[in-house]
């Protein structure tokens, strides 16, 4: 009483001759190899390939495990990655550049491509390790995200943070040292870049840091924007935020939450052990080496 395993003529897709209509990859059977005209049954996780996770759990691998915490897992660490242009702080795409058309701007740290100078080379696009440069051959100028400068310059939003429905984009000042980046990206160890890039951040509050700012020109209301800006107490107050992929060593500038751990409601339910504050041990926090390897 089990199904016949099948696959798909995926091989059609690309050798069918011309013709008037789009080739599809028809379902092949496994056992004697031949055209199956149609689909009778088909496997289902639940019932045939494991099981829900009441019977599964009664396997010898999770003898020392927390189950219900595991039985969480599976199902909450998946998330949506919307990506964009970082916006980086040591962009390689202006380095790859050969006519120079990739930029920085100073004033809001928006980086942009200018279409007079870009002469098609092409190498900014390879040259971005987040791929957010592509080519547009009508044009024959590369394009990219430009943070809806515009909008920004007019004090509005960007349009992806302003229509996004769940409201979970957030846009905020953050004050940085430039004197430091070079030192940051040219941190020897991978795992310590996190770090060296927050140490380039200034703290808005500071008195020396506001001090300093007003000397060089940034206007008051900036300063005042970057204290209640939610991007800092995110990153730098509350450590939620964290870099897309530090080790490229661009020093990114779009930041991102990751997905609740079920270990929380796990704690509060009373299932591991507390420290003496509120949230539990940080040793207990990680996520199980057990849930890892199986």
């Amino acid at each position: 009483d089990y199904y016949e395993p099948f696959t798909f003529d995926y091989e059609h897709l690309h050798s069918a001759p011309e013709g008037k209509h789009i080739p599809t990859a028809r379902p092949r059977s496994l056992i004697d190899g031949k055209r199956m005209d149609k689909v009778i049954w088909g496997p289902n996780w639940e019932e045939l390939l494991g099981g829900e996770f009441e019977k599964r759990a009664r396997d010898r691998n999770f003898e020392a495990m927390q189950k219900e915490m595991y039985g969480q897992f599976e199902n909450t660490f998946m998330m949506y990655l919307p990506r964009l242009c970082e916006h980086c702080l040591n962009p390689s795409c202006v380095a790859t550049c050969p006519s120079g058309a990739i930029y920085k701007r100073e004033e809001d740290g928006i980086v942009l491509i200018d279409q007079d100078k870009c002469r098609g080379w092409r190498l900014c696009i390879s040259g971005c390790p987040y791929k957010k440069i592509y080519f547009n051959w009508k044009s024959g100028k590369s394009e990219k995200c430009i943070f809806c400068y515009p909008r920004i310059e007019s004090g509005q939003p960007t349009v992806c943070s302003e229509t996004c429905v769940g409201r979970i984009r957030y846009l905020g000042v953050l004050l940085y040292d430039a004197d430091r980046i070079e030192e940051a990206a040219s941190t020897e160890r991978e795992v310590d870049l996190y770090e060296r890039q927050c140490e380039v951040f200034l703290d808005p509050h500071d008195p020396s840091v506001i001090e300093e700012a007003l000397k060089q020109g940034i206007p008051q209301n900036v300063i005042e924007a970057a204290q209640r800006s939610p991007v800092y107490k995110m990153a730098m107050d509350w450590k939620l935020a964290l870099p897309l992929h530090p080790e490229y060593r661009t020093l990114p500038m779009v930041w991102y939450v990751p997905p609740l751990s079920p270990i929380q409601s796990y704690a509060d339910a009373g299932g591991l052990p507390k420290s003496e504050g509120v949230l539990p041990a940080i040793e207990s926090l990680r996520i199980p080496v057990q849930y890892l390897a199986n």
